[in-house]
């Protein structure tokens, strides 16, 4: 497999290559499982599929390097080189175990995601990514805080104890567990903290994400670094849970057409129009997969 420049458009070649490696894993791995033991095979060619995906980055990266490529020619190479990964990865394990309904639709939504923040590791625009702030952290500073607030006031010691005893008390009702501040992407842009969550659509059992997603974004706005927090949904129709973030003043969420958009703002780079160019799922799948997904009305899930 030839790295340069001309990879980006070289789907293919790279359709070729993945397949040719899957057959190689396949080989390996059916004789290591059973056919009853279908997700351990589905696991193993997945995690095979990607760390072939992720030894050919490497080599682009390393080339890209040496021979000074744009970060948009990065950017683009690494794009088609993850969509045929993809491709590869829904035949081989649909020659596993056929699709249906409930797994590919899921598996669709688990894809996009970090299909989307490709844009933001090769980014186009000048951003940077951050690490989030742990729970735990944040916690114990507007603890400090608080308790040299109350150690400041003029009041007896009795009464400064009483007050921390109350503020505890209110702390262990907020907290009986530990609250993960870690979203699915953090990046700097124009001197503003932007952290975001990728969801594949709203269903009508997203009941718990939500104010999970509510608590987490309150807990940020109150921070000192100027945070923004991003919604991006792939599905144009959501429902209720989508319209209460967008409505709650402490998010920004964008579904569809506008989710692109928004991606194209930060980081520079227009996913949209290179999706529209690039991805043709029915005709880039092998025939059996095709004609699997097309039977079973599947390939309806495929609107990235």
């Amino acid at each position: 497999m030839n790295i340069d420049k001309n990879i980006k458009d070289n789907k293919q070649e790279l359709l070729a290559y993945f397949r040719d490696r899957a057959s190689e894993f396949l080989v390996q791995i059916k004789s290591q499982f059973s056919e009853t033991e279908f997700s351990k095979r589905a696991s193993a060619i997945n995690r095979a599929l990607n760390q072939t995906k992720d030894n050919l980055i490497t080599t682009l990266l390393q080339k890209a390097e040496k021979e000074h490529w744009t970060n948009q020619e990065k950017l683009e190479s690494i794009l088609m080189i993850t969509y045929c990964n993809i491709v590869v990865m829904i035949e081989s394990r649909n020659s596993v175990r056929s699709y249906e309904y409930m797994d590919f639709s899921r598996r669709v939504g688990e894809l996009w995601d970090p299909f989307c923040k490709l844009c933001f590791y090769y980014p186009i625009n000048d951003i940077s990514l951050f690490i989030p702030p742990l729970f735990s952290e944040v916690r114990k500073k507007l603890a400090n805080e608080i308790i040299e607030y109350i150690d400041n006031l003029s009041i007896s010691d009795e009464e400064k104890q009483e007050l921390k005893s109350y503020y505890e008390k209110v702390w262990s009702l907020v907290t009986s567990g530990e609250i993960q501040l870690e979203l699915d992407l953090h990046f700097n842009y124009n001197e503003q903290k932007y952290v975001v969550d990728f969801k594949s659509g709203f269903g009508s059992n997203e009941k718990g994400n939500t104010n999970r997603l509510l608590l987490v974004a309150t807990i940020y706005q109150n921070l000192d670094d100027n945070y923004k927090c991003l919604l991006f949904v792939r599905a144009e129709e959501n429902n209720s849970y989508f319209n209460r973030l967008k409505n709650s003043g402490i998010w920004e969420a964008y579904s569809g057409i506008e989710a692109y958009q928004k991606i194209k703002e930060y980081s520079g780079y227009d996913l949209k129009l290179w999706t529209e160019t690039h991805i043709d799922w029915a005709n880039d799948f092998n025939t059996e997969t095709t004609e699997h997904l097309t039977d079973n009305n599947l390939l309806q899930y495929l609107l990235w």
